[in-house]
């Protein structure tokens, strides 16, 4: 019997990481924010995973995570996703290119400096991770 072989996408000569880059760069403004509805879904699953394992069950986790993440990610991504565009040059960077990584990455270090006012904020008022703590 003849198996017919699986086809997989190639990688390309820049390796794995410009392999699932390439979305975002083709698809422009839509892969932004594919990029940014995936940083919601990484940063709510690891609360999800880590209230679950306190005890909680899946209806009450995903009430709960939302609550105490949303303002911080948004934040996050509004600020770090700002000096990336207002870097010269980052948004036609390739991943090889250094403007990229410094864009990038100095884009988190502002976010980091300017979100944790904000989540020190929205825990003294009971929300965010302050809803996570209740539940540890």
């Amino acid at each position: 019997m003849d198996l017919m072989p699986l086809a997989l996408p190639q990688e390309p000569a820049g390796g794995i990481a410009e392999w699932a880059a390439d979305p975002v760069d083709t698809m422009g403004g839509p892969g932004a924010g594919l990029a940014i509805a995936l940083a919601f879904v990484f940063g709510y699953s690891l609360t999800l995973f880590v209230v679950m394992r306190a005890g909680l069950s899946l209806k009450a986790a995903v009430e709960v995570a939302p609550a105490a993440d949303t303002v911080s990610i948004a934040v996050m991504e509004l600020v770090d996703n700002a000096v990336v565009a207002l870097t010269p040059g980052a948004m036609e960077a390739q991943l090889s290119d250094g403007v990229f990584w410094y864009a990038l990455l100095g884009g988190f270090a502002v976010a980091f400096v300017i979100t944790t006012p904000v989540n020190k904020w929205v825990i003294g008022r009971g929300r965010g991770h302050a809803v996570v703590h209740a539940h540890h």
